[in-house]
């Protein structure tokens, strides 16, 4: 029996999602159930005067309308803690309704429930809510002067400042010197699912039906928000339409939903409108960075300096950490990058597609871009010849694969024989131009240990359950092929269960590690289940297999028989029935190594571009993209593929199309919904070719998996920028680069 792992298997869960079969959160339908709906705060800053409810009240249907004034105090106030996932995980260190303070619009100062979701959007539209206005800040222009630089940001999860050697002689001593700044329009997720969480109560205990990217989070966080023990909270997630990094924390409308449950005594779902979905599960921040490259002749960095300013809420230091890559993927010997603050009247950030490295890579790749331009050196040649052997501290990498990631994407791109001339190739009125980027992604090794449960029946099947959730990636797919080949069954004869924490707990898959830290619990559970009915059988006197050497025992079609002679052996099946066996079951875990593992800790890939850009009106069209990546070992190309083709699609959207922007005279966003925030669309897509390449690491865990789900966006952008500049001969300093930007001026 060939192994599975590395196949490209159809997903298991296909024909449910295709026929409809398959029930998404805000499908779960439960006797008697009510409907939630959120008004949130239309001014940034300020205090709750006055709430009219009399014409809300009154409405048909309406079950009950929640206040700050008659909503019970939450047990303890949520903390941003510096292990995020494997802790309680709010998304910021606030919780709404608690008193008459405003803090950002959009903020939730009442919660109707109703007997129907129309009616519980109708009569909140009929709560009046007077306020007495204070002067806010909501864009980094109207407070520069008071940025501040907090010790930790990204939750404590990363320090503010880090660096090594002397950044100004390094700049002294460069024979050229590179400066770049860019501005960031804030982005947000826009998950096809909006968030919505349906809260039921038996008694004292508690279940959530969340679409939620870590049930455990869920689970903790609101048994703490609730001074509820853990054990009387259930969280339930089968299917969820897209998270991005909105659904890792757990928002207060999770929390208000079992509180609204709570107060009506009976089921009540809330689900977030589009608009709401701006304002409620964070988003990545307005931001400024800059970056100061110094640099040999011959292309040897002397110094790298690289800033970033950006927007946070009033009660949290959160940023996303753009200098965590940028100061790890090239040689350097003198380093420094620094995260400051402006504080405002915004809702806290969250992770967000990629978070920090998407826009810090795009900052450095796009400086590489112009070290190449005026070294007059190839862009593949120049990360060639800076591309650092070891992590800044001196270890080598668990793995590597860069240099290969290059050449390969590059051969599969065409790259050879380009002329790097500005606007020397035209197609009628458009002018083509293509770009290149490295990409760098962190491994990340900040979850607890990880569980997972296998159990195998005496007629040949196993079911095998941890506590993730399949939110589009492909885990339940993987994991049944991870499961099939450590039992030595075929695919069909096992059944992976996810999607609940009554099940072995696992950690959010935040930071891509979900393939990465689930596949090493599942398999060892698997792994430790064929070893125990191996050694169950060696030690039968009745089975052929007695005495054997467990070593020399292997698996396949779940028939046990020795390594050197393959007509001796049995079947599960035989030995259990001798035993009187019905089934046979094993506990499996894995825990990750510490953060500061003497390796570097990083997936590498590489990407490239090509662009048509009409020069009179703006418009640029993607022709094609082509990246080339090293995720360790990959457990399915096909989802793999599927994976890192919607990354360079979002990188794509954050170059051309994906911004927001606070309106200072209102303090709310100008985008709220799909018809004005824009995103790619089928129509958008271009060819996109994908190469894998596989490189061994025994660092990452058993299987040597470290995860495609976020590299395919780092470097997309930066690819087509550059891309951009060669059509154009034009840098554009802004993103998403639109088409008056892009456009020649007159």
């Amino acid at each position: 029996m060939s192994p599975v792992v590395g196949q490209e298997v159809d997903r298991v869960d296909g024909p449910a999602k295709v026929t409809g079969a398959a029930r998404y959160t805000g499908e779960i339908v439960l006797q008697d159930l009510a409907y939630g709906a959120i008004v949130g705060a239309t001014i940034p800053s300020g205090r709750v005067r006055r709430i009219e409810l009399d014409r809300a009240l009154a409405a048909d249907g309406v079950l009950a309308v929640l206040t700050h004034e008659n909503l019970p105090k939450i047990a303890e106030p949520p903390h941003l803690l510096p292990s995020l996932v494997g802790a309680a995980a709010p998304g910021e260190s606030f919780f709404p309704m608690q008193d008459a303070a405003v803090h950002y619009a959009g903020q939730p100062v009442a919660v109707v429930v109703a007997d129907s979701h129309e009616r519980a959007q109708f009569a909140a539209s009929l709560v009046r809510v007077e306020y007495d206005r204070t002067a806010s800040v909501t864009t980094i222009d109207e407070a520069r002067d008071s940025a501040y630089e907090p010790r930790t940001l990204f939750g404590g999860l990363m320090p503010a400042r880090m660096a090594h050697g002397d950044v100004d002689a390094g700049l002294a001593v460069a024979d050229l010197r590179v400066d770049v700044a860019y501005r960031f329009a804030a982005n947000h997720h826009n998950a096809l699912e909006t968030s919505a969480t349906t809260a039921a109560w038996d008694g004292d205990r508690l279940t959530l039906y969340d679409s939620t990217m870590g049930i455990r989070a869920t689970q903790l966080t609101v048994a703490h928000l609730l001074g509820m023990p853990v054990s009387d909270v259930r969280v339930v997630t089968h299917f969820v339409g897209g998270g991005f990094g909105g659904k890792a924390m757990t928002w207060p409308h999770v929390t208000l939903a079992a509180m609204a449950a709570r107060q009506v005594d009976r089921p009540v779902r809330l689900m977030l409108t589009r608009t709401q979905a701006f304002t409620s599960t964070g988003h990545r921040e307005e931001q400024e960075q800059t970056m100061s490259l110094g640099a040999r002749r011959d292309g040897t960095l002397t110094a790298l300096r690289h800033h970033k300013l950006s927007l946070t809420s009033p009660f949290d230091d959160w940023a996303e950490p753009a200098t965590g890559t940028t100061t790890q993927v090239y040689a350097c010997p003198n380093v420094e990058g620094v995260h400051r603050l402006v504080r405002g009247n915004v809702m806290t950030s969250t992770f967000t597609r990629g978070p920090g490295e998407t826009v810090g890579m795009f900052v450095l790749e796009t400086a590489m871009d112009e070290l190449a331009y005026a070294l007059g050196v190839d862009p593949v040649e120049l990360r060639l010849r800076c591309h650092a052997d070891t992590d800044p501290r001196g270890n080598p990498w668990s793995s590597d694969g860069l240099a290969e990631c290059l050449g390969v994407a590059a051969e599969s791109f065409g790259w050879s024989g380009r002329d790097p001339r500005p606007r020397t190739r035209r197609d009628g009125d458009w002018l083509i131009g293509t770009g290149m980027a490295a990409a760098a992604y962190p491994v990340a090794f900040f979850m607890p240990t990880q569980r997972a449960r296998a159990r195998i029946y005496a007629g040949g099947d196993a079911v095998v359950q941890t506590g993730t959730q399949e939110f589009g990636t492909g885990v339940t797919t993987v994991m049944t092929q991870v499961a099939a080949d450590a039992l030595g069954l075929p695919m069909d004869a096992v059944r992976f269960e996810a999607g609940d924490t009554d099940l072995p707990n696992t950690s959010a898959a935040v930071g891509s590690s979900g393939a990465m830290m689930v596949s090493a619990a599942v398999h060892n559970a698997a792994a430790g289940l064929r070893d125990q009915l191996v050694a169950m059988a060696v030690a039968d006197a009745d089975s052929p297999l007695h005495g054997a050497d467990p070593a020399e025992v292997v698996v396949e079609d779940g028939r046990m028989r020795l390594r050197s002679r393959p007509g001796v052996g049995e079947t599960y099946g035989e030995v259990m029935g001798r035993h009187h066996l019905e089934d046979a079951e094993a506990l499996g875990s894995w825990t990750p190594p510490p953060p500061d593992t003497p390796h570097g800790l990083l997936t590498f890939g590489a990407q490239f571009a090509e662009v048509a850009v009409d020069p009179e009106l703006g418009l640029v069209r993607v022709r094609r993209l082509g990246g080339a990546f090293a995720p360790g070992r990959v457990l399915n190309p096909k989802t793999a593929r599927s994976q890192l083709m919607g990354g360079m699609l979002w990188g794509m959207g954050q170059a051309l199309l994906e911004g927001n922007r606070m309106d200072p005279a209102t303090g709310r966003w100008n985008a709220t919904s799909l018809g004005d925030y824009l995103v790619p669309v089928n129509a958008d897509a271009p060819d996109v070719t994908i190469d894998l390449i596989e490189v061994h690491d025994e660092v990452v865990g058993p299987l040597g998996v470290k995860g495609v789900g976020e590299i395919g966006q780092v470097g997309a952008a930066a690819a087509i920028a550059n891309a951009v500049f060669h059509a154009t001969g034009r840098r554009i300093r802004e993103l998403p680069m639109t088409a008056e930007l892009v456009m020649d001026p007159p």
